[in-house]
């Protein structure tokens, strides 16, 4: 009996074979007497990414860290690969009878199965889990510095406590959650985007990310977030005066295009009103990134004597096909279209 699975050794290849597998996978486990016999032949490193029991008829290592699948860009797997002074010479991915006889040199290897068979989505590759491989092994390239709450604080409760939220719960931004944000746009994280008023800060895209998750966007909102903070934060909006005043005032964000719609905004019944998560998170953003970045806090620099919901979030869609006026863009000096 082989002994139980042991930890990664390396994430470097070793001199000849080695098989990436896991037991989620149907191919994988159709190919694992034919890595026995492997085995039996020839030295062989298996590595298993989920069921370290897995395959039991040969040792293994657990790549419970997916450490070794990473490093490797192991997309696919069964995965075999030839090594040689710890770089690799080939590859093939799932099964392919002939390609796993020549690289093996066995002719007769896995003769009663099927010619060919696709593999299965390595676990190194899953949406779910590929931001925090990344932020593991890679380094996220955020600026951003990370808070840690105490273990018996609850991060919804800890960051309304520390003044980060507009009275509403905030979605916590890990850092998974802002690389995921990130995504929805090909600005640079860096990139500044303009300079947030009260205190002036320079906002970067990934500044904006970080109140984008908190608000409950989604990635594709973000071109939307960023083009509205360039429309408020400048000398013509003058995003500073409102906040200013006692009058109980706030941006107003009118969106239009066919983008509206790919993002699903409400340009129609209760447009105003609840419902819409594009609608409402994406003017929340924007105020969030006002507060938290700018420092546009009501009772400080925030001098408004009633307020109003606006000052939450007002944003919508305009209804461009069902309105008898031409886009507010074109009324604006914009070409239609």
């Amino acid at each position: 009996m082989p002994s139980p699975a042991q930890e990664l050794s390396s994430t470097d290849l070793t001199d000849g074979l080695t098989v990436v597998v896991k037991r989620d996978c149907e191919t994988c486990q159709m190919v694992e007497p034919v890595i026995a016999e492997i085995a039996s032949v020839l030295p062989i490193r298996v590595i298993t990414q989920d069921d370290p029991s897995f395959p039991g008829s040969v040792d293994r290592e657990h790549d419970d860290e997916l450490a070794f699948s990473w490093h490797h860009d192991i997309e696919t797997v069964p995965t075999l690969i030839k090594g040689r002074s710890q770089s690799e010479d080939e590859r093939t991915v799932g099964w392919s009878q002939a390609e796993w006889q020549r690289i093996t040199g066995i002719d007769s290897l896995g003769a009663d199965l099927p010619v060919m068979r696709p593999g299965c989505g390595s676990m190194s590759v899953d949406p779910n889990l590929i931001d925090t491989l990344r932020t593991r092994f890679a380094g996220d390239g955020l600026a951003a510095r990370e808070v840690e709450f105490a273990q018996a604080e609850d991060p919804f409760e800890a960051m309304f406590e520390r003044g980060w939220t507009d009275g509403l719960p905030v979605v916590p931004p890990t850092r998974e959650r802002v690389l995921q944000m990130l995504e929805g746009t090909t600005r640079a994280p860096d990139e500044v985007v303009a300079v947030a008023p009260p205190d002036l800060v320079e906002l970067t895209v990934e500044k904006i990310a970080v109140n984008a998750v908190m608000a409950g966007c989604r990635p594709e909102y973000l071109p939307w977030v960023i083009a509205a903070i360039e429309a408020v934060c400048n000398d013509t909006f003058n995003m500073h005066g409102l906040l200013a005043t006692t009058m109980p005032v706030g941006p107003v964000l009118i969106c239009n295009g066919p983008g509206t719609k790919a993002i699903g905004m409400n340009s129609g019944i209760n447009v105003f009103g609840q419902g819409n998560r594009a609608n409402l998170t994406i003017g929340r953003a924007v105020q969030l990134v006002i507060r938290n970045v700018g420092g546009g806090r009501p009772g400080e620099v925030d001098r408004a004597t009633h307020g109003s919901p606006s000052k939450i979030s007002f944003c919508f869609a305009e209804d461009e096909a069902g309105s008898p006026f031409r886009p507010l863009s074109v009324q604006r000096g914009i070409d239609e279209g």
